[in-house]
């Protein structure tokens, strides 16, 4: 992800967690809202409860990852707020890719 995709503002954040729809599964909750820009940004959050700095740091670049693999996935006209779900911790790569595409197909 480029930083300019990127959700950083505490206020933007919390607006788009409390003002749009959601979406979940075991292993992600995806807040969707319509785009403010003309490019579609993304946010991630992750509870302290879920492990120590270097178990969510390592979730955290994981799911980038998935998301720069899967950008056609995802409409350019929204932003997402995905909240990693302590559950991640126990899967693998594949699934955690698997159940995020999933959902982001559920969404369309």
């Amino acid at each position: 992800m480029k930083k300019i995709e990127v959700v950083k503002k505490k206020e933007e954040f919390n607006d788009i967690i409390q003002n749009s729809k959601f979406i979940k599964n075991d292993l992600y909750t995806i807040y969707i809202r319509k785009a403010v820009y003309s490019y579609s940004r993304f946010g991630l959050a992750i509870s302290k409860k879920v492990g120590n700095a270097v178990v969510r740091n390592k979730l955290k670049r994981q799911i980038r990852n998935i998301i720069d693999n899967n950008k056609d996935f995802f409409s350019k006209t929204k932003d997402y707020i995905i909240m990693i779900k302590k559950s991640c911790t126990t899967k693998n790569y594949q699934e955690m890719n698997d159940s995020l595409v999933q959902l982001i197909k559920e969404i369309k």
